[in-house]
């Protein structure tokens, strides 16, 4: 079951989502979260994915995911370093080969690999 409260809070897997309904370049987000006492949102599997599309579909624009490319080029990886366990990555992505180093979720909840100095929605995980 997914809470929504003004397009601003959603939960899901005992996480909590939350936009301020703002835009940042990938770093920007990231202090943004911490600020805040969360994390970039990252999506761990569907009901997470659906949780964060909610909020691209509400504000109609992409949003950066915790997700990072890893040494080895089209490789991506959570910010700590582990590997994904879950991916929703639109058809003939990641496309970047080590030149688009995140990861932005596109109005229809799938990934694409992104360069990180685009202004995204910004979403956090606490």
């Amino acid at each position: 079951a997914v809470l929504h409260l003004e397009k601003m809070i959603t939960t899901s897997g005992g996480k909590i989502f939350a936009t301020n309904g703002k835009r940042a370049d990938f770093r920007t987000t990231l202090k943004k979260c911490k600020e805040a006492g969360g994390s970039i949102a990252t999506p761990r599997n569907a009901g997470e994915n659906d949780a964060i599309l909610y909020f691209v579909k509400s504000f109609n624009t992409y949003a950066y995911l915790g997700i990072e490319e890893s040494l080895i080029p089209s490789k991506f990886q959570l910010l700590d370093g582990t590997q994904l366990n879950y991916t929703n990555w639109h058809l003939n992505e990641p496309s970047g080969k080590g030149e688009e180093e995140c990861v932005e979720m596109y109005t229809d909840g799938t990934w694409n690999d992104r360069r990180c100095n685009q202004n995204r929605l910004v979403v956090c995980q606490f």
